[in-house]
């Protein structure tokens, strides 16, 4: 459902080095797996196990192609930056070590890089997408402007992306579970009622609509919420002025009653069949039954 994004900075803009670290440099070696730990910020969140388990015997055939990235932490060890599902594959192989790049990065620069790589590998669903935006914000006070200036994406794309955040969590679920994409979920935005949102969000996922057809959808129900508001926005004085106008025009007695949910009923009293005849051709513009 989603197309492939690409981003203007890439994970070498952020560690330029690493490519051109070769084995046998202090930077590069075999470290025991026990010895490094997931990062607390981890953006990625869910772990797909098929795949993990495909990647394990690739793995196991072909070996670590491409090495992880760490950081020495204070404690001793180290925090990985960039590979998880590579570590996580190795460490199901039972192996004892795996081949890393050791790169010192500030708490910033460790978050920004792991997010990079994941979404560029398009690892990352909407929701973890838009928490680790929000996560640099809330951590570090970034700004909208400076996280798009380090993840390279515009900062409309940054500021929609967090305001998914705010979406119902049966809509955030269906996100989650790839029922929906980040281009629908967007077009729910325009939808300020939370049971509206649920609604067009679900039938989404039923009918498999693609995102213009979402957008169109959503628009129509956002157009709906508009004219009911503005119904809502009558008062008493503004029926009852309507109500003189109306008796006025008909020359006839007329009553507005209103009920719960802005419905109601008009009625109109004629005195004989000839008044009722008289108050119908007024109505019908002159044009007879």
């Amino acid at each position: 459902m989603s197309k492939r994004r690409g981003l203007g900075k890439g994970l070498q803009a952020l560690i330029p080095a690493a490519e051109k670290i070769s084995p046998g440099q202090d930077q590069y070696r075999e470290i025991n797996i026990e010895e490094i730990q997931a990062a607390p910020r981890q953006a990625r969140k869910l772990f797909d196990q098929e795949k993990l388990r495909e990647l394990a015997a690739s793995i196991k055939e072909h070996g670590v192609i491409q090495p992880v990235v760490v950081r020495p932490i204070a404690e001793g060890g180290y925090e990985l930056i960039t590979g998880e599902r590579r570590w996580r594959a190795c460490k199901a192989l039972g192996y004892q070590s795996i081949p890393a790049f050791i790169k010192e990065y500030r708490d910033l620069d460790a978050s920004a890089v792991s997010l990079i790589e994941n979404v560029q590998r398009e690892d990352l669903n909407p929701l973890e997408e838009a928490l680790a935006y929000r996560q640099l914000m809330e951590d570090f006070g970034l700004t909208q402007e400076e996280v798009s200036g380090r993840v390279g994406k515009s900062r409309p794309f940054v500021a929609n992306m967090v305001r998914l955040l705010g979406l119902p969590e049966e809509v955030k679920e269906l996100i989650a579970a790839g029922k929906i994409n980040a281009g629908h979920a967007k077009a729910l935005l325009t939808i300020r009622d939370s049971k509206k949102q649920r609604s067009a969000a679900w039938k989404i996922a039923r009918q498999q609509l693609s995102v213009r057809q979402a957008e169109r959808m959503a628009r129509i129900a956002a157009e709906k919420k508009e004219i009911k508001s503005e119904q809502k926005l009558l008062t008493a004085d503004d029926i009852n002025k309507s109500m003189e106008g109306l008796k006025k025009y008909l020359d006839a007695k007329v009553m507005v009653k209103q009920i719960q949910g802005g419905a109601g009923k008009l009625e109109i009293n004629f005195s004989n069949e000839d008044d009722l005849r008289r108050i119908i051709s007024i109505v019908l513009g002159g044009r007879k039954l």
